[in-house]
């Protein structure tokens, strides 16, 4: 290759990853939303809700669920899992505030056994107090997701309709404050490229995410594939929990809700790099060479295109600008879906950045023995430390 070219060469690499994740990566960029409920399913849903120090959001949460328009059965048991903060009153005077205290049942958590996290210790109780209710559906939900009117009737609908064991929607997140309107579009744009929906439906890929904040589950093919102690160590729960049905042989659906919603709120950049940094490294297996290539990555797909329009080079301008413009196209539909103006969509490199340096202090804090602190417990830590 001529010399004059071989710098050409190098900064045509970041345009053709974009291209390949435009054209290749299985649309993930157009990602679906739940489509409203088009049957009247009468299933009966357990919804179990693992809630530690939530009282700020526990009744808007418990009252979204127990409030629904729904045409089959649906209680709601809170799992409290050792919280200082009244969480558990908070669930109570809210199910009686709207005269539904009957179908609202609050455990107080065991103690947490080794080997198990917090949040999956407190929803494998939440399982077992609503087997002996027999439920259709079995629904994971956040103790700080505010449930749309009909969003269970829509999620029963789409796994009758479709015949999936497991539909799961990212809700809609928080994007009242300036960080939040600058970072969050892109923890769902990440996401979704780490997980692509078509794929994840696809029953012949092995790819499979969920949306912890809400997912409904049968509970037959979450006790064939071994149930919750299965993944009982697992951070990222939702993923794990899909991949475990996955290979179950069950059939999952992933997608957008535009009307269920986080109650939590993010108010600084730090809020929500920490929120990134507490599963970032365990996403990638703890392992450092991993860690060197997905920075580096970053770096190239996201960093490098607008850097190439400062080299003077016409030829590698040009190349940095196709880049930029590819990756800004894909990640325009999510900056309207949070409606967003959108020049929000320019930001992409600098928040990659922000992305990769939460990445590499994930990876900090877990060789430091804090790894995947959530609610005063570190949940990703060596297992030495842990013996």
């Amino acid at each position: 290759m001529p010399a004059w070219l071989e710098p050409c060469a190098a900064a045509a690499v970041p345009l053709l990853i974009w291209l390949y994740l435009a054209l290749f990566r299985g649309g993930f960029w157009r990602p679906r939303t739940l489509p409203p409920a088009a049957i009247a399913a009468r299933a009966r849903v357990a919804a179990i809700v693992p809630a530690r120090n939530e009282a700020e959001h526990i009744a808007r949460a418990v009252q979204s669920l127990l409030a629904q328009r729904f045409q089959g059965e649906l209680r709601v048991f809170v799992v409290d899992d050792g919280s200082t903060d009244g969480t558990a009153a908070a669930a109570r005077a809210a199910a009686a505030a709207i005269g539904a205290s009957e179908r609202l049942t609050v455990l107080s958590g065991a103690p947490l056994p080794p080997g198990w996290t917090g949040k999956l210790w407190a929803m494998s109780q939440g399982v077992q107090a609503a087997a002996a209710w027999q439920p259709d559906y079995l629904l994971f939900t956040d103790a700080d997701i505010a449930h749309a009117p009909d969003g269970v009737a829509a999620l029963v609908s789409q796994a009758v309709i479709t015949g999936r064991d497991l539909v799961s929607v990212m809700v809609r997140l928080s994007s009242a404050t300036w960080a939040e309107r600058c970072l969050i579009p892109a923890f769902v744009f990440f996401f979704f490229k780490l997980y692509p929906p078509r794929w994840i439906a696809a029953a012949d890929a092995r790819t499979a995410g969920a949306a912890g904040g809400c997912m409904l589950v049968r509970p037959a093919v979450l006790e064939r594939a071994g149930g919750l102690a299965a993944i009982r160590g697992r951070i990222i729960d939702d993923c794990a929990l899909a991949g475990l049905l996955k290979r179950a042989g069950g059939s999952l659906w992933l997608g957008l809700s535009d009307t269920t919603r986080s109650l939590r709120v993010y108010g600084r950049f730090a809020d929500i790099g920490a929120m990134i940094s507490r599963t970032a490294f365990h996403q990638l297996r703890h392992n450092w060479l991993l860690l060197a290539g997905s920075l580096a990555g970053l770096l190239v797909t996201y960093v490098v295109p607008p850097l190439l329009l400062l080299t003077g080079d016409p030829l590698c301008m040009a190349l940095g600008a196709a880049a930029w413009a590819v990756m800004t196209l894909c990640y325009l539909p999510l900056v309207r879906f949070y409606r967003l103006p959108a020049a929000y969509a320019l930001l992409l490199p600098g928040v990659a950045l922000f992305y990769a340096a939460a990445t590499l202090h994930s990876a900090i804090r877990y060789a430091r023995g804090r790894g995947g602190e959530w609610k005063g417990r570190a949940q990703d830590v060596r297992r030495s430390e842990t013996g």
